[in-house]
């Protein structure tokens, strides 16, 4: 779509609680897409209700809320249209997660929005960079976050599925001279995930 038509799509990116009716609604799009995309590439086929409801169950969002998560819910004028989470990983490094604009909205802005909204909700929580897992078939996703400052990084734990790791320092952070806690105990869904990791 056109920088034209981008700029005339309102946007409206605002903190909801994950359990509400339109973040479920998203958040369960939103792994249905990646699940989808994975199993056509290595088996050929779309993936089944029962794949989509343990794979949610396996990842769940309950630490996207305060004090130490959030998610963010877009709005394009006035229709709900993407959402991304934020969630500490440490006391100074945030992790990006569940970032989903509906198809129908692509290539509007929402992207960049909500990444932009992600980064000062990570800035907030006290963070000094913010971290995220992606799979290469995803390739719109890794396109997007290169193109917002995103760097490859070497990966920051072992789940399976992930096979792209990015870091953006925030801005206005003060640099350390300590490295990066990289061995912090990881949330229950980084136990042995059985289905494809929703990033």
């Amino acid at each position: 779509m056109c920088d034209a038509a981008a700029l005339r799509t309102s946007w409206a990116v605002r903190a909801e609680p994950a359990g509400s009716p339109d973040a479920g609604a998203l958040l369960r799009e939103y792994y249905t897409e990646v699940a989808d995309r994975y199993f056509a590439l290595h088996e050929g086929r779309r993936s089944t209700p029962q794949e989509i409801e343990e794979g949610l169950a396996e990842y769940p969002s309950a630490d996207l809320t305060p004090p130490y998560g959030v998610l963010l819910v877009a709005r394009a004028g006035g229709v709900v249209a993407g959402c991304a989470g934020v969630r500490l990983l440490d006391a100074r490094t945030a992790e990006l997660k569940q970032m989903f604009v509906r198809a129908s909205w692509r290539g509007r802005g929402g992207g960049g929005r909500l990444l932009t909204a992600a980064e000062s909700a990570a800035a907030r929580l006290g963070a000094e960079r913010i971290r995220l897992d992606t799979r290469r078939d995803l390739v719109e996703a890794v396109a997007l976050y290169r193109r917002h400052g995103f760097a490859e990084i070497e990966p920051y734990h072992d789940d399976p599925y992930a096979e792209v790791f990015f870091e953006k320092r925030l801005a206005g952070a003060q640099r350390s001279a300590e490295p990066a806690d990289t061995g912090s105990p990881r949330p229950a869904e980084r136990a042995v995930p059985r289905r494809p990791s929703p990033g």
